[in-house]
């Protein structure tokens, strides 16, 4: 009966992962909130770009098969200006932001979608 269970177990465990592909890139929104101005980012894979005072790396662009526009997930490095400590390195989910967000006063930072070409 446990084998059962166990097999009925990994059979799920198996189902709930998604294929995904990697992206060339990605495209990130970032937020001023002093202003609420918006811009819009669109970074390579192992490129930068400057947001105000904050520099956004990226590390990896990955969705799920087939979805560049779906639920998309990078890997970021954010730093601010003269300092030393990343403000935020981890991955960031499109469709969930606020699972592993970027803790900044003034700066939001978050993922829309992967790039392809």
């Amino acid at each position: 009966m446990r084998l059962i269970a166990f097999l009925m177990l990994l059979a799920g465990a198996a189902s709930a992962q998604e294929a995904v592909d990697q992206g060339t890139g990605a495209v990130l929104r970032g937020l001023d909130k002093l202003n609420a101005a918006t811009t819009d980012m669109t970074i390579a894979n192992g490129q930068r770009a400057a947001f105000g005072v904050m520099e956004v790396e990226l590390g990896d662009c990955r969705y799920p098969s087939g979805n560049p526009s779906g639920d998309a997930y990078a890997f970021l490095t954010i730093r601010e200006a003269g300092v030393a400590e990343p403000v935020f390195r981890g991955w960031m989910v499109a469709s969930s932001p606020a699972l592993n967000p970027m803790n900044h006063p003034r700066y939001d930072v978050w993922v829309l979608r992967c790039s392809t070409s």
